[in-house]
């Protein structure tokens, strides 16, 4: 008996020591992120508090891509009659003038066309005076009607024939005004229709260029679009006349304004789609087709829950914000942030900070005092 009443003893004694040690050990775990100040430690600290609150923030979108050429802007050049090419005035990458000669052409077929509109101009100086004289006569009754009729008919044609002749000539850039006998050449010149870039050559000197042959494909800078990507989770944030901030890989120290003007419907193999945007003034801006551009654009987000920059401090790599639980009693808390916009941060894991007494200013200090307290 007496010792079962021993046994009995001992093992109470046990479990009421037991007891306080795992108190003591929640405490130690739940005070690691809390930190309790004096009322003098609060008063010099100057802490202020607010709660969570939402508004719209802009975040910046970042994306890459290309520059494009649109394809108003890329020029095929051919010869409308072709010819065999004498020579070549550019090369490839090579800027120019608008009214440069391109390449000079030559062919039998440019000495007959001038051959035979000048001697449609002659017949027709003749028919004309033949059409003329029948005309008087007819009004005179001193000629038949027949005659006159094939004057007409006559001075009619070589009219047609004479005007073809004079288009064709300015197809190939002989201008049919200032053609006379001691002009006649059998030589023509292609001209640049524009100030741009060579941006592909495809004849060579002595080449045959029938008139369905590309020989040259110019570029017209002064349109260049950027082709951005853009995956399919940010589609919903890109609009139609967004400003976009663009530099490219060669000179990104050069920013360039451009303004979004299309905004494809199919998505790419790799999860993009394609955006374009319109760059707004070139001027000064050195680029070429197929350049790399990064671009930044701002999305506006509504409703966001927010809090001052201010409020969050780091550690360890790390953003947390004091809660402040009673009176001298803060609680460290970790957040996550989404978009920075100024003095403001998008919190993704706002749920669980509404309705709580957050600290705006002193947060640093509250870090410092955690993480410098001494171990109990």
């Amino acid at each position: 008996m007496r010792n079962t009443l021993l046994l009995f003893l001992i093992c109470t004694l046990i479990a009421c020591t037991e007891k306080p040690t795992t108190t003591i050990e929640t405490k130690e775990k739940n005070s690691s992120n809390t930190v309790v100040l004096t009322e003098a430690q609060e008063k010099s600290t100057a802490i202020e508090t607010f709660e969570i609150q939402q508004q719209s923030i802009t975040s910046t979108l970042k994306l890459y891509g290309k520059t494009e050429v649109p394809p108003q802007n890329l020029v095929s050049v051919t010869s409308a009659l072709g010819g065999y090419v004498k020579s070549i005035r550019l090369l490839q990458g090579q800027r120019f003038k608008k009214g440069q000669v391109l390449a000079i052409l030559e062919d039998n077929q440019f000495i007959q066309l001038q051959e035979d509109y000048l001697s449609a101009k002659a017949n027709l100086a003749m028919a004309e005076a033949e059409y003329l004289r029948q005309k008087e006569l007819n009004q005179n009754k001193a000629s038949s009607d027949k005659n006159f009729q094939q004057a007409t008919a006559g001075y009619r044609t070589l009219q047609i024939s004479k005007k073809a002749l004079e288009e064709k000539l300015r197809l190939i850039n002989i201008n049919p005004n200032t053609l006379t006998l001691d002009k006649i050449t059998r030589t023509i010149s292609l001209h640049a229709p524009f100030d741009g870039v060579v941006g592909e050559v495809f004849v060579n000197t002595g080449k045959y260029a029938a008139p369905f042959d590309v020989l040259f494909e110019l570029i017209n800078p002064r349109d260049f679009l950027l082709n951005l990507k853009v995956f399919e989770k940010d589609l919903a944030k890109i609009a139609i006349g967004q400003q976009v901030q663009a530099s490219s890989n060669t000179n990104p120290d050069e920013l360039f304004l451009c303004e979004i003007v299309s905004i494809g419907r199919s998505v790419n193999t790799d999860g993009s789609s394609d955006v374009y945007a319109r760059i707004k003034d070139q001027r000064g801006i050195d680029l070429s087709a197929g350049m790399y551009v990064n671009a930044e654009v701002g999305v506006i987000n509504k409703n966001a829950w927010v809090l001052p920059q201010e409020a969050i401090v780091g550690f360890e790599g790390k953003n947390y914000i004091f809660e402040r639980l009673q009176n001298h009693t803060y609680r460290m808390l970790p957040v996550e942030i989404t978009t920075t916009e100024k003095e403001w941060v998008e919190i993704k894991n706002s749920s669980s900070l509404q309705n709580k007494k957050l600290v705006r200013k002193g947060a640093y200090s509250l870090l410092m005092a955690l993480k410098n307290k001494p171990e109990e």
